[in-house]
Parts: structure tokens; sequence; C-alpha cells
């Protein structure tokens, strides 16, 4: 005979292989999943859930579930947090997600939502259970309450609708916000009374916008009571300041700032004119914050177009909102064919460029860092490259970032520039060009996706720019050690740049190493005869600086008659080139004489 266990263990197997079996409601397999959850009989907990989870349930029954049993939330996050079993940790969090999906369903009811807000002109205890609701539905609310205010027809709700808005509280500010820019002024006026009353700092850059800008003496008046009810030394500052100081709260994700948790979006809130009312656009999570660090950095710029310091920061905030993804989900208000970061940070000019670059440089940020130095590289000489933001230079600064792509890209930049005047940071320049050259398989942490080229070819190509122009700053002798490697690298074009670096180089090691390049049978020809080309222009720039040994084996390749005649030819013009003792020429000659 069966026992009660092994009966439940067959039920709930069937349960989750056919679908609710034997009349079984959510409720009971919510009961049971929490009730051996709670004793520790994981194993018969995890077929409750499986059961539960396979009758795919309503998300807002399951809420309800929650609710009216308020351990059941405590119960279930710490299964998942504390995960005494993976299997069960997994399936919890799964109920988490539907009770978060309940949640969201119900604030964003707009039948009850709307159905709330015509309770507001009801008794006192539908009055209260309505503005509970409201303060569920939170942002979602918001633009219903402001579409009745709107409605003529419902004049005798307006004082309770209006003395409702400030109970929805922090969760409908954004949305507020973005009702100032109607033209309504009653309403705005009340607008401006709520965000008072909700009482959080955020609205404060608004509330002084209107105070500065607005046309109504009346709305002035009242932005200012409800800026002096949150903070009146905020009316010494300026909007612009108020703005900037938003926008870095968000860009470093300030918690106050947070979007709703209950669902993986977030929204970004406009006003309609043209249909007097709001409009909430669905962005990525991974980079809401970022666009809002933007969009508070355009209304610093609204307030004051002088206010540099929020086009530096929209261009670090643009950039970050690239690393979390926005590229593959660009947000429609954008437009079709709105340009990427790069685009903007190209067309910026360094100054702002370096503002970004600095934040980024504190910040430890390496994708916001390598796309502004890429950016200066691209647009930027000397004197831009080298610019100080305070006593900071950031680009020398970024020589000695943690991440080496953002070292190198840093590198080539101001190596490309030619610098004319010396700085401290010369050493690092080389340094890194240098560690740049040897990169192979073992490519920089984040690559570079605004260039096509690696950085061994990029360091080669501005090292060879250096060279050729005799820059006066950059030493390349401190990278020979480095070059001759290369030239023994088994990528060609590294080896032939490698060699026309080399022969800038005035010492006897460089020299050896073009040639050795040359002799060596296992480059393949057409490297073996780039390097007899280098090796003649070392020897017209350095005059002959190799040992005997090395001059008598190109000899010996020079009078070959198996060696290629292309090959025999270059080594010829280099042995030329060396301007070597007569004696040498009279071997030469009279080596290949007849008689």
């Amino acid at each position: 005979m069966f026992n009660c266990k092994t009966l439940a263990v067959i039920l709930v197997g069937v349960s989750f292989l056919g679908g609710r079996a034997f009349g079984r409601s959510v409720e009971q397999d919510w009961n049971d999943f929490l009730h051996y959850t709670k004793i520790g009989r994981f194993s018969l907990a995890k077929g409750y859930a499986e059961a539960l989870l396979g009758g795919e349930p309503d998300p807002v029954q399951v809420l309800s579930l929650s609710k009216a049993n308020p351990q059941s939330m405590i119960l279930l996050e710490r299964v998942f947090e504390k995960a005494p079993d993976p299997e069960l940790a997994e399936l919890a969090g799964r109920i988490l997600e539907i009770i978060d999906e309940g949640t969201f369903v119900l604030r964003a009811d707009t039948r009850i939502i709307i159905e709330q807000i015509t309770k507001l002109s009801g008794t006192k205890r539908a009055q209260l259970k309505a503005v509970k609701q409201l303060q569920d539905a939170g942002e979602y609310a918001i633009p219903h309450m402001l579409d009745a205010m709107f409605d003529h027809s419902r004049r005798q709700e307006f004082p309770n609708i209006t003395g409702a808005l400030p109970e929805v509280g922090r969760d409908g500010i954004r949305p507020l916000a973005a009702a100032l820019q109607m033209t309504d002024v009653p309403i705005k006026v009340e607008i401006v009374k709520a965000l008072g009353k909700i009482g959080y700092p955020q609205v404060l850059p608004h509330l002084k916008y209107l105070v500065e800008k607005d046309t109504s003496a009346k709305l002035r008046e009242q932005a200012r009571q409800s800026i002096t009810r949150i903070d009146p030394t905020v009316l010494q500052l300026s909007a612009a300041r108020l703005f900037y100081a938003l926008a870095e709260n968000y860009y470093y994700h300030s918690e106050s700032l947070a979007s709703a948790e209950d669902a993986d979006f977030a929204n970004v809130w406009f006003w309609d004119g043209s249909q007097r009312r709001l409009a909430r656009e669905k962005v990525g999570k991974d980079f809401f914050n970022e666009l809002m660090a933007m969009r508070s950095c355009e209304w610093a710029l609204r307030a004051d177009p002088g206010f540099g310091q929020a086009i530096g920061l929209w261009l670090a905030a643009y950039f970050k909102a690239e690393s979390g993804g926005i590229k593959e989900k660009m947000p429609a208000y954008f437009g079709r064919g709105h340009a990427d970061a790069m685009t903007y940070a190209t067309t910026a000019g360094p100054e702002y460029l370096h503002q970004a670059l600095g934040r980024a440089v504190k910040d430890k940020n390496a994708y916001v860092a390598l796309g502004v130095i890429e950016a200066l590289a691209a647009i930027a000489g000397e004197k831009s490259l080298l610019y100080r933001v305070g006593p900071a230079q950031p680009l020398a600064e970024s020589l000695s970032f943690d991440d080496a792509a953002v070292r190198y890209s840093a590198a080539i930049a101001i190596a490309a520039a030619g610098p004319q005047e010396a700085f401290a940071e010369t050493k690092l320049v080389v340094r890194n060009l240098a560690e740049a050259i040897g990169q192979k398989h073992n490519q920089p942490q984040i690559a570079n996706e605004w260039v096509e080229q690696d950085y061994a070819v990029r360091s080669a190509k501005v090292m060879l720019k250096l060279g050729e122009t005799r820059n006066p700053v950059i030493n390349l002798a401190a990278a020979q050690e480095a070059l001759i490697e290369a030239t023994k690298d088994d990528r060609p074009p590294i080896q032939v740049l490698a060699a026309k670096i080399l022969t800038h180089i005035g010492s006897s090691a460089a020299q050896s190493a073009i040639a050795l390049m040359g002799l060596s049978e296992k480059n393949n020809l057409q490297v073996r005869i780039s390097a007899f080309d280098s090796l003649a222009v070392s020897a017209k720039i350095n005059a002959n600086l190799l040992e005997d040994d090395k001059i008598d084996a190109i000899y010996s390749l020079v009078g070959s008659q198996q060696s290629d005649p292309n090959l025999r030819a270059a080594a010829a013009s280099a042995y030329g080139s060396l301007n070597l003792p007569s004696r040498k020429v009279k071997d030469l000659i009279l080596d290949q004489a007849k008689s």
C-alpha cells in the first residue's frame, strides 16, 4: 500500500508532467510549495514549485497569494538568495519573477487606474483605497490623472485629483516633470505644488528652470514656494547647475533615481503637445540611467547654452550607454539615422572630449575612455591632446590606465600628433608603443571597435612617422629592444615596419637586426628584400655600423649565383650604401674577374 508521502510524490509528478492534475488549484500548489520548503522537504517542495510553474499561473493571482501571506515573500527570497538547494533556488527565482510580473500588470492596468481615479471623489473609505491603488500604480497613474484634470466635464473631481497627485510619491516624479512642458498654466501650477509636496531633490532643477524661464508670474512664484519647501538654498543656484548635478547622479546610478524593479524595462516620459497628454517610451534598463543623464544634460544646455560641462558629461553618458547595449536597442525617440557616440565626439571638439576623458579615467571606465581617446586621435593636434582639465592632463593620465587598450590608444594618439614640446610622460608613450608592437594573440581586454587595424600595426606606423619626421621629443631608442624582437615576428607587416623604424635608431644593434632580417632564409622573399632596402636607408642615415661577419654574409649573398636576382640586387644596394673601405669593394670586383 502507498503511504501519504508516496502518494504526494506521485501526485506532484503527474501534475508536473501532465498539467495541473486531480483538480488541484494554483493556491494548493502554492501553499504546499511553501509548506515543504519551510520544513526542509526540498524534494517535495521542488515538485510543487514545478507544478505551479507548469500550469502557467496568472501572475496577478500569484501576487495576490503572496500578499495574503507576507511571510511567503521572506521565505522565497531567502531560498533564492541562500540557495539551500540550487534547483529549488532556481525555481524560487522563477516564482519571484512571476510575482514581479503580477505587480507590473496591476500597476499598469489602465482600467483599474481609471476606476480608482473616479473613486477619489467617492466616500472617505473609497478615497483612501483609491489613493493606495494609485500609489501602487506609480508613474502609470500620472497620465490618466492628468487626462482627468484636462477633462472639463469632470471639473468637480479636480480638487480630489490634485489632492491625490502628490500621494503617488517619488515614482510619479519623472512623468510629472515631463508634463511641465505643457502650456496650461492652472494645471502646471498643480503639478508644481505636487512636486513640492513629494519633496525629493531631483525635482529641483525642473522647478528652478520654471523660476528662470517661465513667462507666468504665478507659476514662477509657485515654483519658488515648492523649492523653498524642499531646499531653499537651491534658489541661489542656476537651473543649469542643478540639471548637471542631476545628470551626474543618473550617470553614477544613484539609488534614489532607480527605475521600478517590477519590469525588465524602464520608461522615459515625454509631453506630447499635439495630443495634450503624456507619452512614454520603454527603454532598456542597462542604459536607462545614461539616457536620463543625457536628457538632464540637454536641459542644462537649454537653461544655459554656455554651460559646457554638460557637453562633456553628455558625451561620456552616450559612450556609457553604448557599452550597455543601446546600439542594439536604439530608442525610437532618437529618430531614424541617429548618429552614434563617436560621431558626436568627433564633432564636439577637444575641450569637451577631455572633460569626458577625465571622468572616464577617474571612474576607470575603459569603454568610455577608449571611445573618447579615439575621437581625440581623429581630430586633435599636439596642443589639444595635452589639454588640461584643472590640474590634470586626462590623455597623459590615460598612459597609465589599467586597461591595455586605453594605454595603447593614448600612446598612439599622442605619437600621431608629433609633439614638439617635452612633457613628463614621454617615456610612457614609448613604453606603451613598444608593448603594443609585441601584441599578437593576447589582444587587449577591450576590442577597439572604432578602428580596423590592430594595435601592433597602428603603433608601428606612428613610430615610423616619428622617425621619419625626426621628432625631437619622443626617443625611439627606448623601444629598440621591442623593435629588434619585432623583426623576428611571424607577421610580415610587423617585420617590415619594425625594420623601417630601426633605420632611425643609430645603433649597431639596430642596424644588425635589420641585416639579420634580410639574411634570414626563414623570412619570405619580400620581407628579405624590404629588409635590405631598410638597411640601405639605415646606412645612408647612420653610416656603416655592422660588424664584419654580417658584412661578409651580405657580400656572399650578393655574389651568389643561386640567390634570387631581386634579392641580390637589394642586398647589393644595401652593401653599396654601407660605403665600405676600398678593400671590400676591390674584393667584390676581383671575385668576378675572368682574367
